[in-house]
């Protein structure tokens, strides 16, 4: 029995310092980070780059994503004349040691191989082509936008909210990629925006169409972080054991309409609201809720989804809370037009503003 207990204890304070070294490590790699920088005045809290956009000889086309969704967007809010190019605040590419963060050596490795990128993206082509070119032209994207979502924190800290024209990989955990999410960029914002923005509560309110397993499982034990999840849970991923760690978990099956989903999401908000209080809200405001979308399932018309984000963004200016919000997945070419009329309804209900200060 003795000799039992005496294991036990040692295992213990293995695990405990092991856990210990873990945190260190990851607070030395957030504080020598690049990716948070002094953004000036003159610009506003939008974040986006050419480089998020995503084309390499085609093949990028054999997946219902949208990959120049991000800059069509952008496209659209200028010829709105709601946004002055030049005001654009362009974020940097995660490093490895930024994406060691969270990540681990091991995971970063696998992506070294085309074929196992090309399982995570849904592209099987992928797999043929040379690593430095999937390198340059898939994971380069998507390392941009996860500097766009990091840096986003700083910025809603700052100003009062960020939205990153990208982002919002929420399929990917630290250990695994899928879904088209090579990177966490979700558990990365947030584990800077701990160390960095002396933030100790994050809701993360995940409106994209499929269940946002990733995070889940990464914050699977930490109270820091509530989890507001409404998903269709006909749809991919299936992932039981993550739906475990949703706090507030709603589920809306293939069909559902826009009266019956803005009504479940009026109830979410305030329960959770209720429940948590949050120093910072990360919205992921995926567009694959519309009607006719090939993935989502779900019956939501362009309006139902400018209502669905304006109620997010009340919700949290009501509480004085920061907002981050990505714009995820959406997988019709309509997706980019109906996220630039929403951010164009926010900016008439004076949520944001596009305005910069001089």
């Amino acid at each position: 029995m003795a000799s039992t207990t005496s294991s036990s204890t040692a295992t213990a304070g293995t695990s405990s310092s092991t856990t210990i070294q873990t945190e260190t490590k990851r607070t030395t790699r957030v504080l020598s980070s690049k990716l948070y920088f002094n953004v000036p005045q003159s610009k506003v809290p939008l974040i986006y780059s050419p480089a998020y956009n995503i084309a390499f000889f085609g093949i990028e086309k054999l997946h219902p994503f949208d990959s120049s969704k991000w800059g069509r967007i952008c496209q659209f809010l200028i010829a709105e004349g709601v946004l002055d190019r030049n005001r654009v605040v362009e974020p940097l590419e995660a490093s490895k040691e930024d994406l060691l963060v969270v990540h681990s050596e091991s995971y970063l490795n696998s992506l070294k191989n085309s074929l196992n990128v090309s399982i995570i993206m849904e592209v099987p082509p992928v797999a043929l082509l040379p690593n430095c070119v999937v390198q340059q032209k898939a994971l380069y994207p998507f390392r941009k936008q996860v500097g766009g979502t990091i840096l986003a924190a700083k910025l809603a800290k700052e100003r009062g909210w960020a939205i990153n024209v990208g982002g919002g990989f929420h399929h990917c955990s630290a250990e695994k990629g899928g879904g088209f999410c090579a990177y966490a960029d979700i558990s990365l914002c947030i584990h800077y925006a701990f160390i960095r923005l002396n933030i100790s509560r994050v809701m993360i309110i995940d409106l994209d169409a499929h269940q946002g397993n990733g995070h889940e499982m990464d914050f699977s034990n930490d109270r820091r972080v509530f989890i507001l999840d409404m998903y269709n849970p006909d749809i991919y991923p299936h992932d039981f054991e993550a739906r475990r760690f949703i706090d507030k978990k709603v589920e809306v099956p293939t069909g559902t309409t826009t009266d019956v989903y803005l009504e479940r999401l009026d109830k979410a908000l305030e329960v959770a609201g209720n429940i948590f209080e949050p120093e910072l809200v990360v919205y992921n405001a995926g567009t694959d809720i519309l009607d006719g979308d090939p993935l989502g399932g779900l019956k939501i018309s362009p309006n139902g989804v400018i209502s669905r984000d304006e109620k997010v963004f009340k919700f949290a200016k009501d509480k004085k809370i920061p907002l981050v919000m990505l714009t995820s997945g959406g997988y019709m070419k309509s997706s980019a037009k109906v996220i630039a009329d929403s951010v164009v309804n926010l900016t008439k209900k004076c949520l944001i503003d596009l305005e910069s200060t001089q």
